[in-house]
C-alpha cells in the first residue's frame, strides 16, 4: 500500500497555492450563485478572493444561520448547488440541522483518513457510527470503500452481537468512537472471545491519552480524525501523531471566537472552514470548535498546514459520547418541567467513558422522573442529581465541561 491517499499530500507549498488560486475564485463564483449567500456575497468579487488571507474579508457562516436560512428555505437553505434531489442522502442533526450526502468517490473525503490509518483493500471494517439519521455512518463506508475494505455496518449497541460478528467475520479493523471500542473488547474479552482487530480509526469525540494507550497495549493502533456532518473530514492523523493535518479540498482559519478575526499563528481560536464541495459550498463556517495552528511539516512527508487537533469548544455546547449537547436542549428540558427552576449539565471521565450529569435544581425528590425526558431531550442518558431550589451557581454557565484534554 502506497504511503499516500494520493499526490495532494506532498505538493510543495508553491504548487498548493497555485492549485488554490485557481480553485478558491471558482468556489466563491459557485456560491454567490445561490440562495444562500445572495445577500452576504452582494458585492464580493470571485476572482479577488485567491488566497487564505482574501477569505478574510468575507463574512462567517455561523451554524445558527444555517439552522436559520433552513427554516426560511428547507430544506438546505439555498447553500445547494445541485437539487436536493440529487444527493444520496439527506440527514439531520439535533438542531434539527439537515446536511446533504452524496454516494461519489470519498464524497466526504475521509478515505484520506482512513489510509493514514493504514485501512486498506485486505481490511474488514467494523463500522460502529450511527447510521440513522445522522451521516457518520455513512461517512466512513464511503471512506472505507475509497481504501477498498469492506465493511460491516454495526452501528451502535448490542455489543454481544457486535463481538460475534467481529469474531465471526474476521474483522481487523474499527471505526467509530473512541469509547465504544473499549466496550467491545470489554465485552469479547468477558466472553472469552479473541478478535483481530489491529488499527481504529475514531473520531465524535475527544481520544484521550490514556485510552489510545490502552489500545496500543492491546495491539491496536488509533489514529483519529476531525470532521463536522456539514463539512465532512477537515483534518486527520497521520502515523507520526503529531497533530493533525488538514485535508486537501479544505481551507481552514483560527479566528477569535465570536468573530472572523484571524488570530496570530499558534494561538487558539475558532475553527472555520472553507469547503471546495462544489454540490454543498460552505464558506467561512464557523465550527464552534477551538484549536490552534501547529507550525512546521509533519515527520510523516504530507505537506499540509496542521493543526493541534480539537481543543474544547468556543461555545458551551459539549460532546459527548459522540452527540452534540447544546445549552437550548437544556433549556427545553427545563421547560418540559414545571417543577424544575434550572438545569446544569456536568461532561465528565470514568474508566475511559464519557459520563453526563444532569443536575436539577427542584423541590421533587424523585429523580427517576426525569430520566425519561433527559434522554428525549438531550438524545443521551445520563445520571440525574436533585439539588436545592438556588443551589446551583449564577455563571450563566449551563453546560460544564470538566474532562481535560492533554
Amino acid at each position: 500500500m502506497s504511503q499516500y491517499f494520493d499526490d495532494l499530500e506532498t505538493r510543495s507549498a508553491e504548487t498548493r497555492a497555485s492549485d488554490l488560486a485557481k480553485a478558491l475564485p471558482e468556489q466563491i463564483a459557485r456560491a454567490k450563485a445561490l440562495a444562500g449567500y445572495a445577500r452576504s456575497f452582494a458585492n464580493v468579487d470571485p476572482s479577488a478572493i485567491k488566497t487564505v488571507a482574501d477569505l478574510a474579508s468575507l463574512p462567517v457562516l455561523r451554524k445558527s444561520e444555517l439552522g436559520k436560512a433552513q427554516s426560511e428555505h428547507p430544506p438546505l437553505g439555498g447553500f445547494n448547488a445541485i437539487p436536493v434531489s440529487d444527493f444520496a442522502h439527506i440527514f439531520q442533526s439535533p438542531g434539527p440541522i439537515y446536511e446533504p450526502g452524496g454516494n461519489g468517490h470519498d464524497w466526504w473525503r475521509m478515505g484520506r483518513a482512513m489510509h493514514a490509518a493504514g485501512f486498506g483493500s485486505d481490511d474488514i471494517v467494523q463500522n460502529c457510527f450511527a447510521y440513522h439519521l445522522t451521516p457518520a455512518g455513512m461517512i466512513f463506508e464511503n471512506a472505507a470503500k475509497a481504501v477498498g475494505a469492506a465493511v460491516v455496518p454495526a452501528g451502535i449497541g448490542q455489543t454481544e452481537l457486535q463481538v460475534q460478528a467481529a469474531a465471526a467475520i474476521g474483522v481487523t479493523a474499527y471505526a467509530g468512537t473512541p469509547d465504544y471500542l473499549k466496550i467491545i473488547l470489554d465485552k469479547a474479552a468477558e466472553m472469552g472471545v479473541t478478535l483481530n482487530i489491529t488499527k481504529a480509526a475514531v473520531g465524535g469525540g475527544a481520544l484521550f491519552p490514556s485510552l489510545r494507550q490502552e489500545y496500543a497495549d492491546r495491539g491496536i493502533t488509533c489514529l483519529q480524525s476531525y470532521a463536522t456532518a456539514d463539512l465532512g473530514n477537515i483534518a486527520y492523523e497521520s502515523p507520526s501523531m503529531e497533530g493533525m493535518i488538514v485535508d486537501e479540498n479544505v481551507i481552514v482559519e483560527i479566528v477569535t471566537p465570536g468573530t472572523g478575526n484571524p488570530v496570530a499563528p499558534g494561538e487558539v481560536g475558532d475553527v472555520v472552514v472553507t469547503t471546495l464541495n462544489p454540490d454543498y459550498p460552505l464558506i467561512r463556517f464557523a465550527t464552534g470548535d477551538l484549536s490552534a495552528v501547529l507550525e512546521g511539516q509533519s515527520p510523516c512527508g504530507r505537506t499540509n498546514m496542521r493543526i493541534k487537533g480539537w481543543m474544547g469548544r468556543a461555545d458551551q455546547t459539549a460532546k459527548i459520547k459522540g452527540m452534540f449537547v447544546r445549552p437550548e436542549q437544556v433549556a427545553a428540558l427545563v421547560g418540559k418541567h414545571d417543577d424544575i427552576q434550572k438545569a446544569r449539565v456536568i461532561a465528565t471521565r470514568s474508566g475511559e467513558m464519557d459520563v453526563m450529569t444532569v443536575q436539577i435544581e427542584t423541590d421533587s425528590t424523585d429523580a427517576d422522573a426525569y430520566a425519561k425526558s433527559i434522554a428525549e431531550t438531550l438524545k443521551l442518558k445520563g445520571k440525574v442529581e436533585l439539588v436545592s431550589v438556588g443551589s446551583l451557581p449564577k455563571d450563566g454557565i449551563v453546560i460544564e465541561d470538566q474532562r481535560k484534554y492533554d
